[in-house]
């Protein structure tokens, strides 16, 4: 098994672990600190040695902070995780916070009055970060000071740092060699009038150079940092027990392989001008370039674009990867149809369809620990069951199935709602409004240079008509073998990045009804150019290409409150299913797939 179920949350022991970091702050005369949940790589997933938040407070969300201040102690979470932080946290010691809709600095100045000094380590926040919450500050009394992490002094088993093995990935399935890659970002560089960048995202050195790692769980991710030089030249630091003679000789000879205490030499030996990216690279990088007077600008980390604009290569094999992994869960499908409500549970669940993807024969990891929420645990949009909080599926429950598996020729992530008996009619009205939206975004097509925010409506149009919504995004951005969570493209109301050819997004609206249930389904989708319609005036539309393959469970539809099209198209997509997945399905479930796939 990938996936464990330990507790990993300890709400008893935030209380005396926040009292030794206010003893610290006291005697470095802080009047509080600033936690986040980042390392020094601003990336979204963070090794167990940088879990600072989760260690500090309990509360194992994949986004928010911790204020701490001698008096109070704020837990930022946004819509995602205000259930389970309440659970999570001593609410006695720490105030869960509404996040973002109370800005940082708001609170702030309303918890010092006075004013005060606020550390942050300066390797744990980007520039744009820090000056986000300066400029509220202004005026205050309240200032932010870089300082070393004071909560690395009161972790007496903090773990080591990560040393996952370092492997190539295989061009072939890339689309381009890293020299390409290396190539066509210097040309970048040049025509900028930029000496260098630097690359301190994980998934962007892992693009960048062909490579995957193990320093991440359920992502294959390296430590690691590199500069990368407008001669295509590139220094990669990184500790060389992680690299053997197979990826060095795949890096070659312009990969200059540096251990990771050369990089603040190195940058001081640069003359620059030095790209950095402002939203990611750590403030302790801007510091080491003005130590050393090294000029710098700002710039996108040169990778981010390129990499999620797919290549005809990534996208062929991430179809592969859909196709798999859809006929997994389709005999997970099977097997759970035919367990008896009251006879299984949570872990039961999300064993057997770990089960059915490794036994694909090539399932690398999980992409993510699945979410199997039962009942009152489906309102908790990103639930991880542990052997504490385990349930029973019980008759007349919906269960929340979100999963996905890391294959060496694609990410998938894939969610789908599941009844537990039969349902009640309010549970299906609203499964049936998540649908409507679901479709729309699937159907829409859409002029060139519009971005997330525009379409993100879309999807909750038909709850919004019954007063519902859902406090996420609508889809993040995917890698192919790499993380499942990967920017900038988003459909959300916040994201103002162009949608592109190539780019791989999720489409997954939601509804949750706290202590009751929750509803979400997803797919993941491809922009694409949109063919010209017969009919039409325009020309330059872009479109989606689904490429996951799943059954929607009929018995939670209305079938009477879908539109012509909106019914057209789930028969059509359903058929795709039968067409796409039956072939690699045992007869049993290709018998359940008949049934499922079934036209309304």
């Amino acid at each position: 098994m990938f996936q464990s179920f330990a507790d990993t949350a300890s709400p008893d022991q935030g209380p005396p672990r926040l009292a030794r970091l206010r003893e610290v702050l006291a005697q470095s005369g802080l009047a509080g600190y600033l936690i986040p949940r980042a390392d020094a790589h601003q990336g979204e997933y963070v090794a167990p040695r940088d879990d600072r938040l989760a260690w500090l407070t309990g509360f194992t969300g994949s986004a928010g902070f911790c204020i701490a201040l001698m008096g109070r102690a704020g837990v930022f979470v946004d819509g995602r995780y205000r259930v389970q932080v309440k659970v999570q946290v001593d609410t006695a010691a720490f105030t869960p916070v509404d996040w973002p809709e109370t800005k940082p600095a708001d609170w702030l100045r309303e918890a010092l009055p006075n004013g005060g000094v606020i550390g942050f380590d300066p390797w744990l926040y980007s520039p744009e970060q820090i000056e986000a919450i300066e400029t509220g500050l202004k005026g205050s009394g309240v200032s932010l000071q870089p300082t070393d992490n004071p909560i690395d002094s009161i972790w007496p088993d903090q773990p080591a740092p990560p040393q996952g093995k370092i492997t190539p990935y295989p061009s072939e399935l890339a689309g381009k060699t890293h020299q390409e890659k290396r190539e066509a970002l210097a040309r970048t560089l040049r025509d900028a009038g930029q000496e260098c960048a630097v690359i301190t995202l994980p998934d962007s050195i892992a693009w960048l150079l062909n490579i995957r790692g193990a320093d991440i769980p359920r992502n294959p991710l390296p430590h690691g940092f590199a500069i990368l030089h407008d001669t295509g030249q590139l220094t990669l630091f990184v500790d060389p027990a992680k690299l053997d003679d197979t990826v060095r000789a795949h890096l070659g000879a312009q990969i200059t392989l540096r251990p990771p205490n050369a990089f603040g030499p190195a940058l001081h030996s640069l003359t620059g001008p030095v790209r950095l990216d402002k939203a990611t690279v750590p403030i302790w990088v801007r510091q080491q370039l003005d130590e050393a007077g090294v000029p710098h600008v700002w710039g996108q980390d040169p990778c981010i674009l390129p990499k999620a604009r797919k290549t005809g290569a990534e996208i062929a094999a991430t179809r592969r990867a859909h196709l798999r992994d859809g006929a997994a869960l389709c005999e997970f499908l099977t097997w759970f149809d035919a367990q008896p409500p009251g006879t299984i549970t949570e872990i039961d669940v999300v064993r057997h369809l770990e089960e059915c993807r490794a036994a694909t024969g090539e399932l690398l990891d999980i992409s993510f620990d699945t979410i199997a929420g039962s009942g009152p645990h489906g309102a908790l949009a990103h639930y991880r069951v542990t052997t504490s909080s385990n349930r029973t599926l019980q008759a007349g429950e919906l269960l929340v199935l979100d999963g996905g598996g890391q294959y060496i020729d694609g990410t998938t992530d894939i969610t789908r709602t599941l009844p537990i008996g039969e349902i009640g009619e309010d549970e299906r009205a609203a499964f049936t409004r998540v649908l409507q939206g679901m479709i729309a975004m699937s159907r829409v097509r859409w002029p060139a240079g519009l971005a997330g925010r525009d379409l993100d409506v879309l999807a909750r149009y038909p709850l919004w008509l019954a007063d519902q919504d859902y406090n996420h995004g609508t889809g993040h951005g995917v890698g192919v073998h790499l993380c499942v969570h990967e920017g900038p493209q988003r459909l959300s109301r916040i994201s103002d990045v162009p949608l592109e050819p190539g780019m791989i997004l999720s489409n997954e609206p939601g509804y949750y009804r706290e202590g009751a249930f929750g509803i979400r389904i997803e797919n993941l989708v491809v922009v694409q150019e949109a063919a010209p319609l017969p009919q039409g005036d325009q020309t330059g539309k872009l479109c989606f290409e689904t490429i996951s393959f799943v059954p929607i469970d009929r018995r939670l539809i209305i079938a009477e409150r879908l539109s012509e099209e909106e019914r057209a198209w789930l028969n059509d997509y359903h058929a795709e299913c039968r067409t796409r997945i039956a072939p690699q399905l045992s007869d049993v479930a290709r018998t359940w797939l008949e049934t499922a796939t079934a036209p309304l």
